[in-house]
């Protein structure tokens, strides 16, 4: 498995958010995240033409030929929209209307990027002083110095998205899904070949990380198509901006859309479907949808769209499809609104192939607990569910956010194996296999505590009265302690004016 660099070392992130910094005081959070990251994407490309442009350049070829940058899946950047005129014109009033135009030249040489970049740097009420000082600060950082195989949009968006939740507040958490936990259902679904598919991808990071997933098993990556789409319409230019970074081909509809009245993608049957919708999403019927055939198991409740994306998604799926998505916690045990019987006919069909219980706070801006479920048409253990509490897993990267660590996902990836090829014992505390006929009698409420059970306690051995009387010895020591530091302290205040 790759090495995942962790949000908190990941190096040029910080110096985006003071980028974002210096504009704070100007515009909204909501506006000035995608001024700023439209700038890492024009820097970024940027940086790749040059160093082509400087390959080229000592091989004696022609540096204005646009082929010999998109054969190697640089974008051409022409004359007038390379940074160095960007850089020249920073401290200029006309600094917006340069990169607007920057912007329009590249994408009329790129076809791919065409209507997806940012053009509105030349509006009134951004201060071109303040916008002139982050372009001061781009100037400064080499993008292709931290390596092309990283998510460079992904990752930064995923660093200033934590400082941005704080000011945006709920919203914020449409638009990105921590990349520990794209990685565990990546890791778990492991998506080598076929139609990879994302019914709201946000910003792309689902299909970026399936692609490096193939990348770092020494696949080939052209073995997969990608489908998406999402409501947002500034959401999808992201991803669209992140996929093309990434050289990722991407089909996500000719427009933004909502998925279940408008489905971009309706004849689609994808072998791999990853996801991470939004929670508990209410009034997304409004009774248009009533007879939609994607309710197979059962009309969803109006109130709320968990199993709605769920059973959109087994839709999708081709004969032998898999399905790894992000559900809130309420969807394994609700009864609420029919889907309770929703759930059990999902179950009674062998779909639900695993359940995880994540840790909390894994979210920059929710709290609310959530699961991965995995669904799969074609199990290899059918009548079995595989049950997994990974609720103590994680380590603390600050006062607010957990993460999942390497070996915690290698640990979850390695018992979904084991529990594939029949090789699995259970863990007292963390996984189980489970028939149906067991989760039946538990009313097919699929929380992983139910049938995990209670991690095993290690013996303690030490007679009775030997540890009481070690235990005892040990308080005696502490309390004297307490006394030595209480009288210190009476001391010290005393010879301050204070007696206590």
């Amino acid at each position: 498995m790759a090495k995942e660099n962790s949000t908190a070392n990941i190096g040029f992130e910080q110096q985006i958010w003071a980028a974002a910094d210096i504009l704070r005081g100007n515009i909204d959070a909501a506006e000035y995240k995608h001024v700023v990251l439209g700038l890492i994407f024009l820097k970024y490309i940027s940086d790749k033409f040059e160093e082509r442009y400087l390959e080229l350049e000592a091989d004696d070829d022609d540096v204005e030929d646009k082929d010999a940058y998109t054969e190697v899946n640089v974008f051409f950047v022409p004359p007038t929209a390379r940074w160095s005129v960007i850089a020249e014109a920073a401290h200029k009033e006309e600094i917006g209307t340069v990169i607007d135009e920057a912007m329009r030249a590249i994408e009329k040489e790129n076809k791919r990027l065409k209507d997806i970049l940012p053009k509105n740097y030349s509006r009134s009420e951004l201060d071109k002083r303040r916008l002139g000082n982050v372009v001061d600060l781009f100037t400064n950082i080499k993008m292709v110095e931290h390596g092309s195989d990283k998510d460079i949009l992904g990752r930064t968006y995923e660093y200033c998205l934590s400082k941005f939740a704080e000011l945006e507040g709920k919203r914020a958490g449409e638009f990105f899904t921590p990349s520990c936990v794209v990685r565990t259902l990546v890791e778990v679904l492991q998506p080598f070949k076929g139609r990879v598919y994302d019914p709201c991808c946000g910003s792309g990071g689902m299909f970026v990380q399936s692609i490096d997933f193939v990348s770092h098993h020494a696949g080939n990556i052209n073995n997969l198509s990608i489908f998406g789409q999402d409501s947002n319409p500034t959401t999808r230019k992201m991803a669209l901006m992140n996929l093309a970074i990434h050289g990722i081909e991407a089909d996500l509809g000719p427009y933004n859309a909502d998925t279940f009245h408008n489905d971009l993608h309706p004849q689609l049957k994808a072998d791999f479907i990853l996801a991470n919708p939004p929670f508990n999403l209410s009034d997304w019927n409004d009774g248009s949808l009533n007879d939609d055939p994607r309710w197979k198991y059962g009309l969803p409740p109006a109130g709320n769209a968990n199993f709605a994306w769920l059973q959109h998604m087994i839709h999708h799926l081709s004969p032998k499809g898999k399905i790894a998505m992000v559900l809130a916690n309420g969807s394994l045990s609700s009864q609420s609104g029919g889907e309770g019987g929703i759930r059990k006919r999902i179950v009674e069909a062998d779909l639900v192939e695993g359940i995880i219980a994540m840790p909390t706070q894994l979210f920059y801006t929710t709290q609310i607990p959530v699961s991965l479920w995995f669904i799969n048409r074609d199990k290899k253990q059918s009548g079995k569910t595989l049950f997994i509490d990974a609720r103590k897993m994680g380590t603390m990267v600050n006062r607010r956010l957990r993460e999942m660590t390497d070996e915690d996902i290698k640990k979850i990836a390695d018992t979904f194996v084991a529990f594939d090829d029949g090789s699995l014992e259970d863990v007292k505390g963390f996984c189980a296999a489970v028939a149906t006929q067991d989760i039946a009698k538990q009313d097919f409420i699929l929380t992983p505590g139910r049938y995990v059970g209670i991690e095993e306690q290690e013996e303690d051995d030490e007679p009775f009265d030997e540890k009481m009387t070690r235990l005892t010895a040990e308080l005696s020591e502490m309390f004297k302690r307490s006394h030595e530091l209480e009288e210190e302290i009476r001391q010290r205040l005393g010879a301050i004016g204070f007696e206590i």
